[in-house]
């Protein structure tokens, strides 16, 4: 059987909010998202993950950015939190973290 990968997220955004998201990214590259996108306005997953941000500087709280290479049993075996939401981690990095499953 070949392996799967898959990229969920969790966006403190509702469903409204993350629709207007979803049209923006259309317009403006003309591509549809085509990953999972959760909504958790209440932040419930986020906080369980201590990811939440209450003092983020723009003025609306919102998780740290945080990618998880999880494998198949549930295992996180690679983790990437930046406080800075404008860094994120490289496609490189996470397709090494990737390969070491496989």
């Amino acid at each position: 059987m070949k392996p799967t990968t898959e990229i969920v997220t969790v966006s403190v955004d509702d469903r409204e909010k993350q629709k207007m998201m979803i049209d923006r990214v259309a317009e403006q590259y003309g591509t549809e998202i085509d990953y999972v996108l959760l909504a958790d306005p209440d932040h419930r997953v986020i906080d369980r993950y201590g990811l939440f941000n209450p003092s983020e500087p723009r003025g609306r709280p919102v998780p740290h950015p945080t990618t998880y290479v999880i494998d198949m049993e549930g295992v996180v075996r690679w983790k990437m939190t930046e406080v800075d939401y404008k860094i994120r981690p490289e496609n490189g990095d996470i397709l090494n973290a990737l390969r070491e499953l496989y």
